[in-house]
């Protein structure tokens, strides 16, 4: 008996696929298929976009026979299936919808191509055709090998940052995935910000992404992984962020971290990182090859993205419940050379460096604390528990990942070059470090403060 398992590379769309029906007067229809989409073992969902003969003869008699080709082996197989639904939305419409988009563009029929409802069906027996067929190619890749190796790396993790290096190395070690980025979701679960990439020219730390923007910003909206396999306008996530951002009537773009992206990406897997079924972060990976990534590439990393979740999970109460107190403050070292002019707009938290963007929001509000007690109290030495109890930062929600703010503000630090940056020196306690006079200006209701 063949398994709709077995056959699953025949639903890639690389060879397009065909569905016959009857008409209720025995008039039969035969129609090329957009896409044979995956479900379950017993499933599958085909692309409705249009109300044509075959629409109006599945209406009248739910069965139906369908027909995929093996792009790599040749080899013909014919399903026996029986329509049972149509979602007009959720996680299985806005995958079918993401995956028809790139299908379109490759096909020159972006604009033509419109979904209208995913019509899931039972698979009810699947024959193979007679013919010759190819032998099979090698694997590219034991993807359970690379998955366990992988999942060995995080297990080592002792933290957050440890964890997401172990993440990106064990993508480019084992699954052979050049460039990738972690994103995590904010405290107000509305907006996700990039903690981590791998493979970029810019690293893109802090970069913000709307939930629905971009096959990033639908994969963390629906819960669910979104993959494309040729290069569609529509879900280029840079895009779909200034075309948020000029629609919201925000300000200038200066104040935005633009997200890493390669510029000829044909390959995108956006799988959601969760915990305890709440969503954490986006694992994001892409590639300038079409079709990088097949069903088996999306199930190991939704197997991995799982496992970084319930890590990230554990981590954070770990962290939290070991924290040590911040070490006793001993004589700074002496800064020198030119003031650095940090200006501080209250509104957003945004803060600049000598009249450069560095960072905003949540991380803003914690570098703008700790500059004011470094300046007035003369401190350096802080730590995680008491930033979380500061009202100056404002948190929006204890579940915020206070250690992930500090490591995009670490990294934006470290990449500006800047004479300031954060370095640990305890489980969840850390030092300021400054090589120059601070002048920290506000605009707002904060006020501004002397040189230091």
């Amino acid at each position: 008996m063949i398994t709709l398992d077995a056959i699953r590379e025949c639903l890639e769309g690389v060879v397009p696929g065909n569905i016959a029906t009857c008409a209720p007067d025995g008039t039969p229809n035969v129609a090329y298929l957009s896409q044979v989409q995956y479900v379950d073992v017993n499933h599958v969902a085909l692309s409705y976009q249009f109300f044509n003969t075959t629409r109006r003869n599945i209406l009248a008699s739910p069965y139906a026979r369908v027909s995929v080709i093996d792009p790599r082996t040749a080899a013909h197989y014919r399903m026996t299936v029986q329509y049972l639904r149509t979602e007009e939305s959720g996680a299985l419409f806005e995958n079918m919808k993401a995956r028809l988009a790139g299908v379109a563009s490759h096909t020159g029929m972006s604009g033509v191509f419109r979904l209208l409802g995913a019509d899931v069906y039972r698979v009810l027996d699947i024959e193979q055709v007679p013919g010759e067929t190819l032998p099979p190619p090698p694997p590219r890749r034991n993807l359970l090998a690379a998955l366990r190796a992988c999942a060995g790396q995080l297990c080592g993790a002792a933290d957050l940052d440890g964890l997401l290096a172990a993440l990106l190395d064990g993508l480019q070690r084992q699954f052979g995935i050049e460039h990738a980025m972690v994103l995590m979701l904010d405290g107000a679960g509305e907006r996700l910000y990039t903690v981590a990439s791998r493979g970029y020219e810019n690293s893109g730390i802090g970069a913000e992404i709307a939930l629905g923007d971009g096959v990033i910003g639908v994969a963390a909206r629906e819960r669910t992984p979104i993959r494309i396999g040729h290069f569609t306008a529509d879900y280029t996530y840079g895009r779909a962020i200034r075309s948020s951002l000029e629609g919201s009537g925000a300000g200038p773009l200066e104040t935005e971290i633009p997200l890493p992206g390669l510029p000829d990406s044909c390959s995108q897997l956006a799988v959601p990182i969760l915990a305890c079924g709440a969503l954490i972060g986006v694992l994001y990976v892409e590639s300038a090859e079409d079709l990088r990534f097949g069903y088996d590439d999306e199930d190991a990393l939704v197997a991995l993205a799982g496992q970084v979740g319930v890590g990230i999970r554990l981590l954070q109460q770990g962290q939290e419940s070991a924290e040590e107190s911040p070490l006793a403050e001993s004589a700074r070292a002496g800064a020198d050379g030119e003031p650095l002019r940090l200006r501080h707009y209250a509104e957003n938290d945004s803060v600049f460096v000598d009249g450069d963007y560095l960072i905003k929001g949540v991380a803003g509000a914690i570098l703008w604390t700790l500059l004011r007690d470094y300046v007035e109290q003369g401190r350096s030495q802080f730590s995680n528990r008491e930033l979380r109890l500061d009202p100056r930062i404002r948190l929006p929600d204890l579940s915020d990942n206070l250690e992930a703010r500090l490591i995009l503000l670490a990294r934006r630090l470290e990449e500006r070059a800047a004479p300031l940056r954060i370095e640990k020196t305890g489980r969840g306690r850390f030092r300021l470090c400054v090589s120059r006079p601070l002048v920290l200006e506000s605009t707002g209701a904060r006020g501004g403060l002397p040189p230091a």
